[in-house]
């Protein structure tokens, strides 16, 4: 059970220190079930370490993080049951290059969850077509292009039927031209009501799909509003400034 006074992902006062660089200096977020928000901040501002603490792929030093109930940061936390529940795609692909995109896409419900082959694959061959690469399904990796090759790995990451995706900075390495397929696709998630959390340099991304944008420096939450007030009057000077230097 949700509990009331959380939101479907909820976070609170999150600390984070790799030797004695402070990451993640008290963050505190709630996500609501179907809401999508949209993380920006200059580079080191702990927007990276603190999606990959949702997912427990980073301890946390201290703080809390519940996924609809689920505390996160236990020793007792099973990896396996919230990985099923929270799908993250990074900036590398990761994927296998010698499997087809099919293949990659139905390897983990096939060999993590032990579904059904010719389920797996009917699901698999419907994703590939929600990403807008029908007809690539015998495709390698290398076949493909970048943009190709991330929207394969949203697919792969859908393939476990989440409850939350995860996305940090998953356009970066990509061209404007396969980046916009990309954005589209995480797009088409939010409007399915998806609960999303996007890491990204995409400011008229973060505008046009984010229920809520978060600036983050120096490991803290600076600000945070709906996406029209956020880029039309920033109240704090440091998102002002970001701002006036990536707009």
């Amino acid at each position: 059970m949700t509990q009331p006074d959380r939101g479907f992902v909820s976070l609170r006062d999150v600390h984070k220190t790799f030797g004695a660089h402070k990451v993640i200096n008290g963050i505190s977020l709630d996500v609501a079930k179907g809401e999508t928000i949209c993380i920006i901040g200059p580079s080191g501002s702990g927007k990276s370490t603190l999606i990959r603490c949702i997912n427990a792929l980073v301890p946390v030093d201290r703080g809390s993080i519940h996924l609809d109930g689920i505390e996160v940061n236990t020793p007792k936390l099973d990896k396996l049951a919230l990985r099923r529940r929270v799908g993250i795609v990074f900036q590398q692909y990761n994927l296998f290059p010698h499997k087809t995109a099919l293949e990659n896409i139905m390897m983990a419900p096939i060999t993590v969850l032990k579904q059904d082959r010719a389920e797996v694959e009917a699901r698999a061959r419907a994703l590939l077509k929600k990403v807008r690469l029908a007809g690539k399904e015998g495709a390698y990796p290398g076949e493909l292009s970048g943009g190709q090759q991330q929207r394969v790995a949203i697919a792969r990451s859908l393939a476990m039927r989440p409850d939350v995706m995860l996305f940090d900075e998953v356009t970066a390495a990509l061209d404007p031209e396969t980046k916009k397929d990309v954005l589209t696709t995480i797009q088409d998630l939010a409007r399915d009501g998806m609960t999303c959390l996007v890491v990204t340099h995409e400011m008229g991304f973060a505008r046009e799909v984010s229920n809520r944008v978060y600036f983050t420096e120096g490991g803290l939450i600076v600000e945070h509003a709906p996406p029209a007030e956020f880029f039309s009057n920033p109240q704090d000077p440091r998102t002002r400034e970001f701002l006036s230097q990536v707009l």
